[in-house]
């Protein structure tokens, strides 16, 4: 919780811009890069495989991202759902923008796409009782497998 309330504070890095300039994509987790946009792996994931795409340039508003920054960034939600079908057989996938705290954002600064595939009955008892998570991989296993299926 303390990253999520962290990275919204007006004087915080962007952790985006962050791991784009860290200089090691996958200790960043950095997925793929495109000339206007990027894949990353989610740091805090809502499931196994959840990914975020977004523009290379630090922009907020949905309304100020140019049309080729949203159309390279939909074709890496595109790339995205293709590799997590091959990789890990999904159900489902929940592809979406959360434009505002009241919506959901945690991180507002960085315009940014979840990629969240779901499995039928993919739900247990941990968040509720426990504020945690299970996830069955750990995000280097996930990037390993992403960036191969990326490739192909």
């Amino acid at each position: 919780m303390s990253y999520v309330t962290s990275a919204g504070a007006p004087d915080a890095a962007c952790v985006f811009c962050a791991a784009l300039s860290a200089g090691d994509d996958r200790r960043a987790l950095i997925l793929r890069r495109a000339p206007r946009a990027f894949l990353i792996l989610n740091t805090f994931p809502y499931a196994t495989g959840h990914l975020l795409a977004m523009p290379l340039r630090h922009v907020a508003r949905v309304e100020d991202a140019t049309t080729d920054e949203m159309a390279e960034t939909m074709a890496l939600v595109q790339d995205s759902v293709r590799a997590l079908n091959a990789g890990y057989q999904p159900d489902g996938f929940n592809v979406g923008m959360n434009l505002g705290r009241v919506a959901g954002a945690g991180v507002l600064g960085h315009l940014h796409m979840h990629v969240v595939p779901r499995w039928s009955g993919d739900t247990n008892f941990m968040p509720v009782v426990a504020d945690t998570k299970v996830l069955p991989e750990s995000l280097e296993t996930t990037y390993d497998r992403l960036t191969g299926l990326l490739r192909a």
